[in-house]
């Protein structure tokens, strides 16, 4: 039963293209069983990025933009109840101290099924939107990539303790924009071992880690996280799911064949994913339970004869 954990659409996200409705839709044709929408949380004023600021966007208009996005999710959630299981949450953007609260808040003020965690910044620099900004933040981390995929385990850890995300979004996202997004991370100790400790944090706490096919369409050979990283979590006891992050129709559910070939290669059994109507272990999302599927299991859904 494939499915993803992790989407966005041009009518909430800037960077994104088609509305949400059109984004369901392609899933539903695609035989997804579960989709989640996750559009980013609202930022403050200092972290908007470019392309907001050329349009005027204002922390408030993305607040604004959030409660619209929450109001069209259950809408679709509703609506599209009879064709496939719809999951509402967000993305979360750790930047800064106040993204605990903004967070939170966001917690408090909405009933969600998840949310993803994920890192785009270190030392409040984003490390994904542009080369530019990339070497920005390396600069201000120490001058080399080592430093900084130092620095950004070490701030996604932090997001870790705060807020034990139920789906830990695009684990070595660092990688993207770095001199040589294959290399292996075992190459530098102060790496791998904050990578080590912040898997066997995530496996404690039973959270789940996305493997992401986002990595495959921006040019890279494996999905997030990389085989390496795959393996130790396994070792771990570590739980995987399957997202697309898709921005738009046209990304809903690609590349999965390779990451079904990552899957294999890593030696992943099982699947999981998020099913509502039980009672789950974490308290902030009522009605919310993961499941599994067999990986033999899954790759024989009808979903791989649509997608080929």
């Amino acid at each position: 039963m494939p499915f993803s954990h992790h989407s966005h659409s041009g009518q909430f996200c800037n960077h994104a293209t088609n509305t949400l409705e059109e984004v369901v839709r392609r899933a539903i044709s695609l035989k997804m069983e579960v989709f989640a929408m996750t559009e980013h949380m609202p930022r403050d004023e200092e972290d908007l990025y470019p392309e907001e600021l050329e349009i005027n966007t204002t922390a408030a208009g993305l607040l604004q933009l959030f409660d619209d996005y929450y109001a069209e999710a259950v809408r679709l959630r509703r609506a599209y109840a009879s064709q496939i299981k719809l999951l509402v949450g967000f993305e979360t953007d750790w930047i800064r101290p106040s993204s605990l609260k903004l967070t939170e808040d966001l917690l408090n003020k909405y009933q969600f099924d998840l949310f993803v965690g994920s890192i785009h910044h270190v030392r409040t620099v984003p490390i994904d939107f542009d080369q530019p900004k990339y070497e920005e933040a390396r600069r201000v981390t120490g001058g080399t990539d080592e430093k900084l995929f130092e620095a950004y385990f070490d701030e996604q850890y932090g997001m870790l303790q705060a807020l034990k995300p139920p789906v830990v979004g695009h684990f070595d996202l660092i990688r993207l924009k770095s001199d040589d997004p294959e290399r292996s991370f075992k190459q530098w100790a102060g790496v791998w071992n904050r990578i080590n400790r912040n898997l066997r944090f995530v496996a404690d706490y039973g959270g789940i880690v996305e493997l992401n096919s986002s990595a495959l369409r921006k040019g890279m050979t494996e999905p997030y996280p990389k085989k390496e990283v795959c393996e130790a979590f396994l070792a771990m006891g570590g739980r995987f799911t399957l997202s697309d992050d898709s921005h738009g129709c046209d990304q809903v559910g690609l590349n999965y064949h390779k990451v079904l070939d990552a899957i294999r290669s890593a030696g992943i059994q099982e699947i999981h994913f998020l099913v509502r109507g039980s009672r789950g272990s974490d308290q902030r999302f009522k009605g919310i339970s993961p499941s599994a599927v067999k990986v033999s299991e899954l790759q024989n859904h009808a979903f791989w004869t649509v997608q080929s």
